[in-house]
């Protein structure tokens, strides 16, 4: 048996998995209604509620399937990149339940999670390009194995997510921004509002989503509006940009599947947009369920379980990490 445990932002998420691999069940506690004041997420609060939660929720998923904690065998925890607050908060457990039950400590990198959690649901055959969009990170891999992982393309400033909470912001509606502004764009024309598409002509696979904000600050100070027409028309910029980018990938690289993960992966013109270019090409497109792109521990187990297997452990001395490190390649 598998505990994993996610705590790398405001979501603390545990999960368990036998010993064959397959999920058993994950609990996730949200702490959306206590950033949303703020209109963000405030991490020394985000830190102290999964202080306050993390143990409890490990207790009440083990109770929900009979399982006493002695029954373990290994324990995978996010150790980066993330809040390193939020992060030290689910490390610091793992290890020490680690060290309580003798069993091996994993050592989970929340990125390579994300692009993978998709097997949660199917399998996919390597090598794939993974578009993660996200909150914090929005990046391009080639993505060889379940340990291969290379950056083909990164945000040079904002992240997608981030930009709809920003824009979200501006326009005077409720965090998070993705969800809102998406149910706004459905009521609006994504044609009546011309904004720019940044990067969209730049021969790099890097995204840059910090003016596309700015324009939109821009257009509300000089202009009458809509509010779901500027909504479907930001949303609309934002997946030209993912959408060319991750599709010029496949060009390049002549990987003809794609894997689109992470929090943005839930949006709904995001995805109608991929699998109409998908059709059109002939090119395999795959996303998580719409539970499995937030944040989510069983994500984590699922990529524990894989270096699990192959003894990729950890030790006490592991330390959490803010910031990813990713080997890049060059555009051929």
């Amino acid at each position: 048996m598998l505990l994993a445990i996610e705590t790398s932002c405001d979501e603390t998420g545990v999960a368990l998995f036998s010993e064959d691999g397959k999920l058993i069940s994950h609990l996730l506690y949200s702490q959306v209604a206590i950033h949303s004041p703020f209109g963000g997420i405030v991490p020394e609060i985000a830190s102290r509620k999964q202080l306050e939660v993390l143990y409890p929720l490990i207790k009440e998923l083990l109770k929900q399937n009979n399982i006493e904690i002695s029954q373990l065998k290994a324990v995978a925890a996010t150790f980066g990149p993330g809040l390193i607050g939020s992060l030290l908060v689910g490390v610091s457990l793992a290890k020490a339940i680690s060290f309580a039950l003798k069993i091996p400590l994993i050592a989970v990198d929340h990125l390579q999670a994300h692009l993978l959690a998709v097997f949660l649901e199917k399998e996919i055959e390597f090598p794939f390009i993974g578009l993660l969009v996200s909150g914090g990170h929005t990046a391009l891999f080639l993505i060889n194995s379940f340990f291969e992982f290379y950056v083909i393309g990164h945000t040079k400033d904002d992240a997608a997510g981030e930009a709809f909470d920003k824009v979200a912001k501006l326009l005077g509606l409720p965090y998070p921004g993705g969800p809102i502004i998406s149910q706004l764009a459905e009521k609006g024309d994504p044609k009546a509002i011309n904004l720019p598409r940044p990067l969209l002509e730049d021969k790099s696979l890097d995204f840059s989503f910090s003016g596309l904000k700015t324009a939109v600050l821009n257009y509300i100070k000089n202009h009458s509006y809509r509010v779901e027409d500027l909504c479907a028309g930001f949303e609309e910029a934002v997946c030209d940009v993912l959408v060319y980018k991750t599709f010029r990938a496949v060009d390049l690289f002549k990987v003809p599947r794609v894997v689109v993960a992470g929090g943005v992966a839930a949006n709904k013109r995001l995805r109608q947009r991929f699998r109409e270019k998908a059709f059109n090409t002939g090119v395999e497109i795959y996303f998580p369920s719409l539970e499995f792109c937030t944040d989510n521990a069983a994500m984590v187990g699922l990529l524990g379980y894989k270096q699990w297997q192959e003894k990729k452990y950890a030790d006490l001395n592991t330390e959490a990490y803010a910031r990813a490190v990713f080997k890049k390649l060059s555009i051929p």
